[in-house]
């Protein structure tokens, strides 16, 4: 197996570290303290392919692959995993999701749109009351005539106040006392739908959350993604994908965090000498090095058996499971390196350990994806 990128994806990552650097990292406290999602600078990665990059050229997409998704989300997630949560909600699930369930005429009509960056994609699945629990959701669609009409609040919803399309996955009723769920493709701009609320968040403050609320907005049927009835299957596949990215964002958390406490160690004296000489340091640094190494590569084992068309959901539960605790932990050691600048803003160190905790939580629990391998594992054999 060769892990060696090629010299295109080698190119393609020096744009994105160069973008990065220029565009992102000088205003990534800014941002944080503002809660400010950079529209402006997200509508440039589109100009970049950065919200197309896993589709085909046919759609205006980059036509790359996972493994190169992989790498550019962890690129952007090592220098604000703010704006890299939002290009991955809108890669992987909102636009993920028309393309795995609309049929040729929606995925023209829509595509196009947000693989550009001329339009912004939202994904609601989550509601007040259904988290883990994501069958347990309340949103409703009622067929009227040839339309539906569609009520219920998501929240939690990565670039809510700004999109212009949401994926909305919805109860249509019943089939033997169980419900049936069914995905909508709802432009931002139709009567009764809206943001609510924005979240006051602990980190990934540049990253738009907020409620999507629906009081009696009327869909056309042929906003269906999918058919009726395949809304949660479609969205678990949809997950599938996501929960890759939120890996490789961990990976690159991780990665920020260790490289920000590498430097630091060098530069930073005691007792005559940089604090990288002493041993207790060095292994800290070392068991950072070793475990982002490691979640990288499930994160490519995922990413490459995606793009082999495997299925890959207790592939990419492990891969999010594992890099995202790995970074929680590294992030950790990096405010230890850090000392008492660890604690303080003028350092980065603590904004990437404040940021690392969602991603064991969004896209699945660490506890959801400990549940999704051992379904797995005890089926085997």
């Amino acid at each position: 197996m060769d892990f060696r990128l090629t010299d295109e994806q080698l190119q393609i990552l020096e744009t994105v570290k160069d973008f990065a650097a220029r565009e992102i990292k000088p205003h990534v406290m800014e941002w944080d303290e503002a809660q400010k999602f950079p529209v402006d600078v997200f509508k440039k990665l589109g100009e970049l392919g950065m919200l197309g990059i896993i589709f085909p050229e046919q759609y205006g997409g980059a036509g790359l692959s996972y493994i190169d998704y992989v790498n550019i989300i962890e690129e952007l997630g090592a220098v604000d995993s703010g704006v890299c949560l939002g290009v991955a909600a809108h890669n992987s699930l909102c636009t993920g999701h028309i393309y795995l369930g609309g049929n040729d005429e929606q995925k023209k009509k829509w595509l196009p749109k947000l693989t550009s960056g001329e339009w912004i994609g939202a994904w609601g699945l989550t509601e007040p009351g259904s988290g883990s629990d994501a069958a347990g959701m309340r949103t409703t669609a009622v067929k009227d005539g040839s339309d539906w009409i569609l009520n219920g609040t998501k929240n939690f919803i990565t670039n809510a106040s700004y999109a212009d399309i949401s994926v909305v996955i919805t109860v249509t009723g019943k089939k033997d006392t169980k419900p049936v769920y069914t995905a909508f493709a709802v432009e931002m701009d139709r009567k009764g739908i809206r943001p609510g609320k924005k979240e006051n968040k602990l980190g990934m403050r540049a990253s738009d959350t907020a409620e999507l609320v629906m009081e009696d907005c009327r869909v056309p049927s042929s906003n269906i993604l999918g058919t009726v009835g395949s809304g949660f299957v479609d969205a678990l596949r949809v997950l599938d994908g996501g929960r890759i990215s939120i890996g490789a964002l961990a990976v690159g958390i991780a990665r920020g965090a260790y490289e920000a406490a590498r430097d630091y160690a060098k530069q930073r004296n005691a007792f005559g000498k940089p604090i990288s000489d002493f041993q207790a340091i060095q292994f800290m640094l070392s068991d950072m090095a070793t475990e982002i190494d490691a979640a990288r590569l499930l994160c490519y084992r995922a990413a490459s058996m995606k793009d082999s068309g495997t299925r890959v959901t207790h592939l990419s539960a492990m891969a999010k499971l594992y890099a995202s605790e790995v970074a929680v932990r590294c992030t950790e050691k990096g405010v230890q390196i850090f000392g008492g600048y660890g604690f303080i803003k003028d350092f980065p160190a603590e904004k990437y350990y404040r940021d690392v905790k969602l991603c064991t939580i969004g896209e699945g629990t660490s506890e959801i994806q400990r549940m999704v391998i051992a379904r797995h594992i005890l089926s085997e054999g």
